[in-house]
């Protein structure tokens, strides 16, 4: 894929999920090198911040002009001081993405040495190592990016191969050369949102996995309890101007248009009943988490498609500081590199992702409590009531991670804690909110993976295979290559890996 000047959020996930390599346009390092060269040339005799000053509350100091270059190592060798559990490589990969794009943009002065480097290492899934814990996301993920700097300049470590190796092994072996700082190299690399970014856009491309899933799943129980389409019709949902809850009920009756289970209220409730009839043996409504798929995923729906449109705005914008305007031909001081914007979506993003798997959560305790469904036997156990367990066990870990969920969905975006002797007297956390975030989501595939292997089992018991629709079909077909139909209890966590990597492999 060749990169000019604007990557939308599919274009991003391709490179990233489905390994695309990239090529530099002409015109983008033309804008790049116009940009480095204006700089160059603007600086002179001239006092810009991170060019020829001190860093954050320490830019009042004056550096000389012979320690500029020294000043940009200084900064990204002090600020490699990450902790805690690596990123992975797709987050990553992401990041390095995300920054190549936005100094593509020839906002930031830097030298096409940067841009170059960035594009082989994406080219060549060389990974750095970058750390969950380090930044407030205010002046960006400097710590996070500062570790991906470290790289650039041949140092600090990546991961190579699958094996996380010296940086500098690893570009001998490659035949890399490592950047030079030439004026503000160090400071633009880790000026930004990249990393916040990165992290945003996989766990919007999951969410969306999920978001499928949920709608499918949700679908195949409406299927074994044959309930009414009335309420994902489009009469129904027209009514209610929410275009998430529509696109959503529009899904369901995709899925469900072959199923040979979904019943019409015209042909059971909406017709003459005996007058002595006072307690109907139909439902005559199903339960919410069965009947409202439309009004609690729409939610979902709309959320992540506008966290969408946020982060494609974020990774084609300018989120360094300064910034240089060649164009203007000046250099503008200011905020760009705050989080805020992603810091925000993350939340709104976890949120509505721990309300999808509290749905998920609802709907598997529906098939298990034989007193609610009064169609399967407890637990949907197939072997024998009070000796076999069924599904039992894992309703538990269902409901603990949920709660985890549940915990985990306080905003990161309300938590600012003044630092940097208050020159950052307010900051977004917007890095921490991506994090947490992709935990939430992890969480979702684990619960949806365990009420799948239910909704199978439930399928088994009521020997529905040629009734449901062709996408529970599929679904049934799928799952029953990972865990086999089962009577008696047995070990059960190496299956619930099994289908929840099925389904983080699910193309949406």
């Amino acid at each position: 894929m060749k990169i000019s000047n604007h990557l939308d959020i599919r274009d991003f996930q391709r490179i990233i999920i489905e390994n695309e390599n990239i090529e530099l346009d002409d015109t983008l390092l033309q804008r790049v090198n116009a940009s480095f060269q204006f700089l160059k040339e603007f600086s002179k005799n001239k006092v810009i911040y991170g060019v020829n000053t001190g860093f954050g509350p320490m830019a009042q100091f004056k550096i000389n002009d012979q320690d500029t270059h020294q000043l940009q190592y200084n900064l990204i060798r002090s600020h490699s001081s990450g902790i805690g559990n690596p990123l992975p490589a797709d987050e990553v990969k992401a990041c390095m993405l995300a920054r190549l794009n936005t100094l593509s943009l020839g906002r930031s002065g830097v030298h096409d040495s940067v841009i170059n480097l960035l594009k082989d290492l994406i080219n060549r899934n060389i990974t750095p190592l970058i750390f969950e814990h380090g930044g407030v996301g205010a002046s960006g993920d400097l710590v996070q990016l500062a570790h991906l700097a470290l790289v650039l300049i041949g140092e600090g470590e990546v991961f190579y191969k699958g094996e996380r190796r010296s940086t500098k092994e690893v570009f001998e072996t490659e035949g890399l050369q490592p950047i030079n700082v030439e004026i503000r190299e160090g400071l633009a690399l880790m000026n930004g949102t990249s990393v916040m970014s990165g992290i945003g856009i996989v766990n919007s491309y999951k969410a969306n996995q999920l978001t499928e899933i949920s709608i499918k799943l949700s679908c195949a129980i409406n299927e074994l309890v044959q309930a009414y389409d009335d309420h994902f019709s489009e009469s129904l949902n027209a009514t209610k101007k929410h275009l998430g809850q529509q696109k959503v009920a529009e899904k369901m009756r995709s899925y469900l248009s072959d199923s040979k289970l979904i019943r019409k209220r015209e042909d059971h409730l909406y017709t003459s009943f005996e007058e002595q009839d006072k307690v109907f043996k139909e439902k005559v409504q199903e339960y919410y988490s069965l009947r409202c798929v439309p009004q609690i995923l729409g939610p979902v729906l709309d959320t992540l498609e506008y966290t969408e449109e946020v982060l494609e705005n974020e990774i084609n914008s300018a989120n360094d500081n300064p910034i240089i305007n060649v164009e203007d031909q000046h250099v503008y001081h200011g905020g760009n590199f705050h989080g805020d914007y992603i810091s925000l979506e993350m939340d709104k993003l976890k949120i509505v992702v721990t309300k999808l798997t509290m749905l998920a959560e609802r709907q598997l305790n529906y098939l298990l409590n034989a007193k609610i469904n009064e169609i399967f036997p407890p637990f949907v156990n197939l072997g024998k009531l009070g000796f076999n367990f069924g599904m039992q066990g894992v309703q538990f870990t269902a409901t603990s991670t949920t709660a985890e969920s549940q915990m985990l969905s306080n905003p990161m975006y309300v938590h600012s804690i003044p630092n940097n002797n208050d020159n950052q007297d307010i900051v977004s956390m917007g890095t921490n909110a991506a994090v947490i975030c992709r935990k939430v989501i992890e969480n979702a595939f684990e619960v949806l993976a365990i009420e799948a292997i239910t909704i199978v089992q439930a399928v088994e018991y009521l020997g529905f295979q040629d009734k449901i629709s062709s996408s529970t079909k599929e679904l049934y077909t799928e799952i029953r290559k990972i865990i086999p139909a089962f009577s008696e209890d047995m070990v059960m966590y190496p299956y619930l890996e099994g289908v929840k990597q099925y389904l983080k492999n699910y193309k949406y």
